[in-house]
């Protein structure tokens, strides 16, 4: 079990942090959007790499999620 973690996993890597706009919903605090690069490793051999951005409260640290925009038709 040991060897097949060695083989295959996730590396994840901090690109950078900067203040997001907008309140935590849960304390009322600020903001931090992180930019975060995972990359998925086979033996070694990258196998898919993407960037995405984390949004999480400076006061509470709870990690917040967005939705998408619901658009209704009138």
């Amino acid at each position: 079990m040991a060897m097949a973690m060695l083989l295959c996993g996730k590396e994840e890597k901090v690109l950078g942090a900067q203040k997001a706009p907008g309140s935590c919903p849960y304390c009322g605090g600020g903001v931090a959007a992180t930019d975060v690069e995972a990359k998925w490793v086979l033996c070694c051999l990258p196998l898919c790499r993407r960037t995405k951005r984390r949004f999480a409260c400076t006061a509470c640290a709870r990690r917040l999620v967005t939705y998408p925009a619901i658009l209704h038709d009138d």
